[in-house]
């Protein structure tokens, strides 16, 4: 089932269309890559999922029906740019933003305690949230958007201004949240961390949908027809090279062994040339070689940038002709 559709979105502003019929499409219980440049339209979309504006053209559907102003009370929303005053304690304002959620005091205090406790933060209660660093005030402020257990978590940037350690801690907390039932959109710049969380990504430039589904298919579908080869000890290419059905594009030696990069001919398979690479030496393993996301994130903005120049460049022709 689907907890969340963003059905032919469209959201203009002062002439700039800033979404053109981008729709998106959530699983339940799934962690949701939504992805693009600066500028791209992510934070337009995921304000208008939060109901801050509304779509100029297009609808919305959680659990499966048209969403309704209710419905922002099962969202729990960390926008890239923090939000928390900073004259007020922290468990003063902690307290404070879970009752708005809609939890009693008694519930609120119970909860929180636990959150402080599992990020080893309970010393910060009475302090100041000036007095804390940018990290130690992510942590606060992802407690508070989590506390009330919404059906639907946005993360806008989540990690920023945390070091490694805090990051693997936040992952797995996310981890945590989806396999206890709830559903998060994911926004980042950071594609380790997408391979690492996702299930399912969109990707959008400039106002339009360029790339969507889950991301292991998309993986498999930019994937070239080449492999890794490693060999025991040093080989003997030569036969191999002479080979039309594939041919060598990268051999190093790396210690008492050999690596081996090949790209296969569309004439060929990978049985043919590891029949052909079983003369040159002892095989220790041989992976086909599939892009991370970071490759696949730069080239496919790269080409529909090149065919918007493309575009653009036929028209200032014609208009000249």
């Amino acid at each position: 089932m689907d907890l969340l559709q963003a059905r032919e979105i469209v959201k203009r502003y002062a002439g700039h269309t800033a979404l053109d019929r981008v729709t998106v499409t959530v699983p339940e219980n799934s962690i949701y890559g939504l992805l693009g440049p600066n500028g791209a339209g992510k934070t337009t979309l995921i304000r208008i999922i939060n109901r801050i504006t509304a779509p100029d053209e297009g609808e919305l559907l959680f659990g499966g029906r048209p969403m309704q102003g209710d419905d922002i009370h099962s969202i729990g929303y960390l926008p890239e740019e923090r939000g928390l005053y900073k004259k007020m304690k922290v468990g003063e304002q902690a307290l404070y933003l879970a009752q708005l959620k809609g939890l009693s005091r008694h519930e609120a205090l119970r909860r929180l305690k636990r959150w402080f406790e599992k990020f080893g933060i309970t010393s910060w209660w009475n302090k100041k949230v000036e007095e804390l660093s940018k990290g130690m005030q992510q942590k606060v402020q992802f407690i508070v958007t989590v506390i009330h257990r919404p059906r639907l978590l946005i993360f806008d940037e989540p990690f920023t201004g945390f070091d490694p350690i805090n990051t693997r801690m936040l992952k797995k907390e996310i981890l945590a949240l989806r396999d206890e039932g709830a559903t998060i959109i994911f926004s980042t710049h950071d594609m380790g961390s997408v391979e690492e969380l996702c299930d399912h990504i969109t990707l959008i430039d400039r106002g339009h949908t360029l790339l969507e589904g889950p991301i292991d298919q998309i993986r498999a579908r930019y994937a070239s027809n080449e492999y890794e080869v490693r060999f025991e000890g040093q080989v003997n290419l030569l036969t191999a090279t002479l080979n039309s059905r594939f041919s060598i594009i990268k051999h190093t030696q790396e210690g008492n062994t050999s690596l081996v990069r090949i790209r296969i001919h569309d004439r060929g398979t990978s049985n043919d040339a590891l029949r052909m690479l079983l003369d040159a030496g002892k095989i220790l393993s041989f992976n086909k070689i599939t892009p991370g996301m970071n490759e696949i994130f730069i080239r496919v903005v790269e080409e529909a940038t090149g065919k918007d120049a493309e575009k653009e460049n036929t028209t200032i022709t014609s208009d000249r002709s």
